[in-house]
């Protein structure tokens, strides 16, 4: 049997309290919102769950487990593990619709007491020991109001206010149960709580039609380029298919090979000027406008690398390349620093092409990295030259490079609608629960 502690329920305090600052018509003239302590709306004490034995992983009962606090989704069933439990404990630690479960430490304060809700309908649902459940009274609570209650800035600040930090920050039952909250009577909550559920299934849409394309991506860029070993793709756009087998070449052969510099960080005068200057950090997406950095035309006529439009970035040293190789492709003149390579592409070489080819090679290119001093990866230059790469003629080139760019614009701008859902619901949230700032 699983050891469980729990905390007892107080007597209610429901005294009038804050109001949002957008209500649906048919509740502007409701009044107050009620004041209490999470606790007396949950129909039972709050508890842990069960000890998840490593031993007894992969059958029996489903386990709602720490990383389902962290989707943007509610929980999701069909990615739960599978714990095996007597009968008798899984009995004590069922899981129902409607229970909302908080994480009980972090490595970092902010991500103290994460919660999310099971909505689903299955009997055969436990959870981890490093959950706090709160069961909600549905007398006095809707499941998903409370759901996104406990999401809100104001509990959020009172959960992490709470959470204790040594080598960890962890939160316990009395200090989730303790945490003051204002509701709304039960039709008012429902009201909200299918507001904000309709937002979420638009976002749960979108975000599955971002998923999908990047599917799709993943699959034409394995179709369009070479497998190793053979000479032609196994899909090519049909004015190319009579054109014969692509060419093997070295990178060297198809770039100029330039290395960064960092300027004196001694001279402020080398410092936030106009010019772009490009780091790690900064590489995080294909396209490159600009750097969080700026370096002075001082810092440049001093030795600093200026590449032009066009030329390709690839991260040669740093943590990041233990599990990544990011490549980027400028759109306007920068420079860079002593960790990046410029590749600048020769006549006959499309730009973009070797772009998308180099990252269809990622797992090579990792498969190449070497871990030096520190335990930092490097990037060999002379066995990064010597790569070889298959290429087609010019115009097939330049054909597969606006094809993957063209799905690459489309999947930019199907993930900007799913952040300005994201931003819409944030901007609900904000104005349909109360907080202290948004009261007149």
């Amino acid at each position: 049997m699983s050891s469980k502690k729990k905390t007892t329920a107080t007597k209610e305090d429901a005294k009038p309290t804050l109001v949002p600052k957008l209500r649906f018509p048919e509740f502007r003239e409701a009044g107050d919102w009620r004041e209490g302590m999470l606790i007396n709306l949950s129909s039972e004490p709050l508890s842990n769950g069960v000890f998840n034995d490593p031993k007894k992983v992969g059958s029996g009962y489903k386990l709602i487990n720490v990383s389902d606090m962290y989707i943007q989704s509610t929980i999701d069933e069909s990615r739960l593990t599978l714990l095996e439990l007597t009968p008798s404990e899984f009995e004590a630690n069922q899981v129902i619709t409607g229970d909302i479960f908080f994480t009980r430490s972090s490595l970092v304060k902010s991500g103290i007491a994460v919660s999310n809700i099971y909505i689903g309908i299955s009997n055969d649902v436990t959870y981890d020991g490093h959950l706090i459940r709160f069961r909600p009274n549905t007398s006095k609570v809707i499941p998903l109001f409370a759901h996104n209650l406990f999401k809100t800035a104001p509990i959020r600040a009172q959960l992490i206010a709470r959470g204790k930090t040594a080598t960890m920050t962890t939160i316990g039952q009395a200090d989730v149960a303790s945490v003051t909250l204002s509701y709304p009577e039960r039709d008012e909550q429902q009201k909200i709580a299918e507001c904000l559920s309709s937002v979420d299934e638009l976002m749960a849409a979108q975000s599955r039609k971002v998923d999908a394309l990047k599917t799709h991506k993943k699959g034409l860029m394995e179709q369009l380029f070479p497998h190793e070993g053979e000479t032609q793709p196994r899909l090519r756009f049909p004015e190319f298919q009579s054109a014969g087998e692509w060419q093997m070449k070295r990178l060297d052969e198809l770039v100029d090979i330039q290395s960064g510099a960092t300027p004196s960080k001694a001279n402020p005068a080398f410092w936030n000027g106009s010019v772009p200057w490009v780091s790690a950090k900064d590489m995080k997406r294909l396209f490159l406008n600009d750097a969080e950095d700026h370096i002075s035309v001082a810092a440049v006529d001093d030795g600093a690398r200026l590449v032009p439009p066009g030329t390709l970035l690839m991260l040669t040293r740093g943590m990041t390349l233990l599990k990544d190789v990011p490549i980027c492709v400028l759109r306007c003149e920068m420079s860079f620093n002593q960790d990046v390579k410029g590749l600048r592409p020769k006549d006959g070489v499309d730009g973009l092409f070797l772009a998308w080819i180099l990252l269809g090679n990622k797992p090579r290119l990792l498969a190449m990295v070497n871990i030096a001093g520190h335990g930092t990866g490097k990037l060999d230059t002379e066995e990064l030259k010597a790569l070889e790469l298959m290429l087609p003629p010019p115009a097939e080139q330049q054909r597969i490079a606006d094809c993957l760019t063209s799905l690459d614009d489309l999947i930019a701008a199907q993930t900007q609608k799913l952040e300005s859902l994201k931003t819409h619901k944030r901007g609900l949230m904000q104005q349909l629960f109360p907080s202290p700032e948004n009261q007149s």
